[in-house]
């Protein structure tokens, strides 16, 4: 399927009534959070797909760009503040929206989800599967010999410092000369 029928697929998916994210900075334009039916909150520059992660994998490989799941489950604090006020921030979430795409999924969720080893289980099933315990948890993508693996993951949501960085790590490809922490310390240092 060529790129076109894909962005045009999403594109068609994206819909629904949204909270709007309040610009921190005058004259830049904030995230788009929005409050689902399903009472879990997004972001407007979220992929929308039909849950085939294999797919939207591949896709985010095509433009050049890194693959991640964020989790979340509906009445979350945490989740409402990373998309409220941690996305609001163009700071934070510029960066983020240039260099990744990012499929949403709800821990307790009953679509059905073709994960990238092709089982196809419910975001449920998934998410007991992925040892997903909190949120909102990231989990990001690459290719590691030839095939799609998990490099990192954020169990819950980091001060906005760290928060930042680990995406930055990871956009980086820092992952591969080490874990995140030691990663974190040298930039810290300056030695980074």
């Amino acid at each position: 399927m060529d790129d076109t029928c894909m962005q045009s697929r999403r594109g068609f998916l994206r819909s629904g009534a949204g909270l709007g994210a309040v610009a921190l900075v005058p004259g830049q334009a904030a995230a788009k959070a929005r409050l689902g039916d399903d009472g879990l909150y997004t972001q407007d520059w979220y992929v929308e797909g039909f849950l085939d992660l294999p797919e939207d994998f591949a896709a985010a490989r095509a433009k050049g760009r890194t693959f991640a799941l964020q989790w979340s489950q509906r009445g979350c604090i945490y989740c409402k503040e990373l998309h409220t006020a941690y996305f609001a921030d163009p700071a934070i979430e510029a960066p983020i929206k240039d260099a990744f795409d990012i499929v949403h999924l709800d821990l307790f969720g009953a679509r059905e989800v073709t994960f990238l080893d092709g089982a196809r289980l419910s975001e449920k099933a998934l998410g007991q599967r992925e040892r997903v315990r909190a949120t909102p948890t990231f989990q990001f993508f690459a290719e590691v010999n030839g095939a799609p693996k998990e490099v990192a993951r954020m169990p819950g949501l980091l001060p906005r410092k760290e928060f930042s960085a680990l995406f930055r790590y990871v956009a980086e490809g820092a992952y591969r000369d080490g874990p995140f922490d030691a990663w974190l310390a040298r930039q810290s240092a300056g030695k980074g």
